[in-house]
């Protein structure tokens, strides 16, 4: 049983798997902190100094009555908040990932098409008369010898 799993795990497409799954945690990292530290700061400085993990609303006072400046104070007072700043830098987030995987596969596909070749031209025709195969340059027929492209 041991051995059986070995070769499972060791096949090329769970590898692989396992690599891409990987990768895309630590670009999941990369790209919150860009939208996070890079992208809304100046964002929310456009939109009069919002900073916009400090957006939410409280729906249940904790053991402290709010209002509440920023979201860690709230949490730490034990309220119940709906967290709105940090669903939308989580919106933003999916959408940059979305589209560089969209890019991603669209490279991809550009190349796959680029190594396909052309179909090649057709190397025989039928014969207009007896409906045989001939080569695409004859003028005559070699089997009916009637001459190609006239009709009499």
């Amino acid at each position: 049983m041991i051995k059986e799993f070995k070769e499972f795990v060791m096949r090329g497409n769970v590898v692989d798997m396992a690599v891409g799954i990987i990768i895309g945690a630590a670009f999941g990292t990369i790209i919150a902190s860009l939208v996070s530290d890079i992208l809304m700061p100046p964002i929310g400085l456009l939109l009069g100094g919002v900073d916009f993990s400090n957006l939410f609303f409280t729906i249940k006072e904790g053991a402290t009555a709010g209002p509440f400046s920023t979201l860690a104070d709230a949490q730490k007072a034990g309220a119940v908040t709906i967290n709105y700043g940090t669903f939308v830098n989580k919106v933003v987030s999916f959408l940059i990932v979305a589209f560089a995987v969209f890019m991603l596969v669209k490279g991809m596909n550009s190349l796959k098409r680029k190594e396909e070749a052309p179909p090649a031209a057709p190397a025989t025709k039928d014969c207009s008369f007896c409906f045989s195969a001939i080569p695409v340059k004859a003028t005559r027929c070699p089997h009916c010898t009637s001459e190609l492209g006239v009709r009499s």
